[in-house]
C-alpha cells in the first residue's frame, strides 16, 4: 500500500465544505424519525472500585465492599436497587466521578434520560460494553473463599440486573446491541463461555422479537454476533463483534489462533449484506470497537517533537481489510454505521461511502462527562440527516441529563450529515473555529484541562479518515 502523506490525504478528501448560511436540518421533521444510540454503560456494582492493576488498597473500600457483595449474593437482583440506595452505600448516591465507571446513582439517571428521549424511535441502538472494567477480577478480592464459577455467576447477575434497568426504561422498544470487550468473564471477551450463559437472557430482555431465536442463539453463541428487523423487511441491523479482531485478544475461545472465527464471522458478513442487497434492504451496522487508529494510546506515543513511530490500530489488519473489501462490495446498502468503546463523540471515515459514528460513553471511566446521542433518519434513505448530544455534566452534578448540542445547529450545517461530516475533515485543519469546535465536544463536555492537547491533536485529526498505521504515522508526522 502506498504510504499517504497529510498533503495528499488532503487533496483525496477534498476541500469541498458544505457550510450552512442560516437555518439548519433539525432534529424534528415530517419526513425524519428519531433513534436513540447510547454506549459504553459499564456498571460498576461495587463502591468506589480501584483499578484491577492497581498495587493499592483501601481496607475500608475492600471492607465495604465485602459487605456490599454479600448483600448482593444473597438477594435477587429485584432487590438490588434497594441494597444499593441503603445508608450503608451511600457513595452510590452520587453519580460516578470523572475517572470511575458507572454506578447506581449514574445508572439511574442516564437511564431516566434516555426513557425521557426515546420520543418515537422504533428502537435502541446500544454499541457495547454493559458491564463494567475489571468485574470478574475484583470479585474475588471483595468476596471470601469463593470459586472462579461463583464469580462468573455474579457477572451473570450483574448484567440480569443490567439488563432488566434498561429494558424498564425503554419499555416494548427493542435494544439492538453489540457486545464489548467488558462484557465476558475475561475482561479481553465476549468469551465463549460468557455468550453461552447469556445468550438466552440478552434475547428475551432486550431484542423483543426483533431476531429468530434460532438464528440468533447460533451466530450469537458461536460469536457474539448477529441480525435482526425491528421495522420489518425493510431494515436490517447487523451487529458484529468487533472485540474479535482486536490483536488484544488471541481468541474469543482463549485458544491461540482467533483466525477460524473471525473468518467465520466475517463470511457470516459477507452473506448478509448480500441477502439486504438481494432485497433492496438497508442495513443498520453496529460494533464496539471501530477500524482504525486507537487515538488516544497513538496520541501518547507523540514525542515533544510532535513525532510519531507508529500508530496502535484496532483491529489486526488482515481483518480490516477483509472487512473493507466486503463493504466496498455493496455500496449503498448500509444506510447507518455505529460503533462505541473510545467513549468520545467523533467519527470516521472508514471508506469514501462509509461514515461511522462513534457514540460518547455513558461511563466517565475515561475522563469524558457521561453522554448519548438521538439521531435523526430519513424515513426514506434510513440514513442519518443530524444528531443531539445529551450529556451529564460531572463538574456541576445536577438533577438529571440535559441537552447539550445539536450537530446542525453548532456547525450551521444544512444538507446531508454524511456529506458534511466527510467535508469537514480537511476545514478541522484550516479552519480554527471548526476545530475549536470538534475539539470541544470530544469530551462531551469535560474541558478543562482539556485532555486533547495540541501536541496530540494530530493524531485525533488524523484518526477520522485514515484507517491503517503507516498511512496515519505519516499523516500524524506531516502535520502542520
Amino acid at each position: 500500500m502506498q504510504p499517504l502523506s497529510r498533503r495528499t490525504f488532503l487533496e483525496l478528501a477534498g476541500a469541498s465544505f458544505i457550510c450552512g448560511c442560516g437555518g439548519t436540518a433539525g432534529i424534528a421533521g415530517s419526513n425524519n424519525f428519531p433513534v436513540l444510540v447510547f454506549s459504553d454503560v459499564h456498571f460498576q456494582p461495587y463502591i468506589n472500585p480501584f483499578l484491577p492493576n492497581s498495587t493499592t488498597l483501601n481496607t475500608a473500600t475492600v471492607a465495604a465492599n465485602r459487605t456490599l457483595v454479600a448483600q448482593l449474593d444473597a438477594a435477587d437482583v429485584s432487590q438490588w436497587p434497594m441494597i444499593f440506595q441503603g445508608s450503608a452505600n451511600t457513595a452510590n448516591n452520587a453519580p460516578s466521578a470523572l475517572g470511575k465507571d458507572t454506578n447506581y446513582a449514574l445508572l439511574t439517571l442516564a437511564l431516566a434520560s434516555i426513557k425521557q428521549n426515546l420520543g418515537t424511535s422504533p428502537a435502541v441502538l446500544f454499541t457495547g460494553d454493559f458491564l463494567g472494567h475489571g468485574l470478574d477480577q475484583l470479585y474475588p478480592v471483595y468476596s471470601v473463599n469463593k470459586t472462579a464459577a461463583e464469580a462468573a455467576a455474579f457477572v451473570d447477575k450483574t448484567l440480569t440486573f443490567v439488563l432488566q434497568q434498561i429494558k424498564a426504561a425503554c419499555g416494548g422498544v427493542p435494544v439492538l446491541f453489540a457486545v464489548g470487550n467488558c462484557d465476558s468473564y475475561t475482561g479481553l471477551g465476549p468469551d465463549s463461555t460468557f455468550l453461552a450463559s447469556n445468550a438466552d437472557q440478552f434475547y428475551y430482555t432486550l431484542l423483543n422479537g426483533a431476531a429468530d431465536q434460532q438464528e440468533f442463539l447460533s451466530t450469537f453463541k458461536a460469536g457474539g454476533y448477529y441480525a435482526a428487523e425491528p421495522m420489518g423487511k425493510s431494515l436490517m441491523v447487523i451487529s458484529l463483534n468487533t472485540i474479535a479482531f482486536s490483536p488484544l485478544v488471541q481468541n474469543t475461545d482463549g485458544s491461540e489462533n482467533n483466525e477460524a472465527l473471525v473468518d467465520a464471522e466475517l463470511a457470516w458478513f459477507d452473506s448478509k449484506l448480500a441477502a439486504a442487497q438481494a432485497v433492496g434492504q438497508k442495513v443498520w451496522l453496529l460494533m464496539h470497537a471501530p477500524p482504525g487508529a486507537d487515538e488516544g494510546t497513538t496520541a501518547g506515543h507523540i514525542g515533544a517533537n510532535g513525532h510519531l513511530a507508529a500508530a496502535t490500530m484496532m483491529w489486526e489488519p488482515n481483518y480490516q481489510a477483509t472487512f473493507m473489501q466486503t463493504l466496498e462490495k455493496y455500496p449503498g446498502v448500509i444506510a447507518l454505521t455505529l460503533a462505541g468503546h473510545t467513549h468520545m463523540d467523533e467519527y470516521r471515515i472508514v471508506l469514501p461511502n462509509t461514515l461511522l459514528e462513534i457514540t460518547p460513553g455513558i461511563s466517565p471511566v475515561f475522563t469524558n462527562d457521561p453522554a448519548y446521542k438521538v439521531f435523526s433518519l430519513d424515513r426514506r434513505t434510513l440514513a442519518p440527516v443530524d444528531f443531539s448530544s445529551i450529556h451529564y455534566d460531572l463538574s456541576t452534578m445536577p438533577a438529571q441529563f440535559s441537552d447539550y448540542y445539536t450537530f446542525s445547529e453548532a456547525y450551521s450545517m444544512s444538507g446531508s450529515l454524511p456529506v458534511f461530516l466527510t467535508g469537514l475533515l480537511p476545514q478541522l485543519v484550516t479552519n480554527s473555529k471548526l476545530q475549536a469546535l470538534y475539539r470541544g465536544y470530544y469530551y462531551s463536555g469535560n474541558n478543562s484541562p482539556s485532555p486533547l492537547t495540541d501536541l496530540k491533536w494530530p493524531a485525533y485529526w488524523a484518526g477520522i479518515g485514515i484507517m491503517w498505521e503507516q498511512d496515519m504515522t505519516n499523516a500524524v508526522n506531516s502535520y502542520e
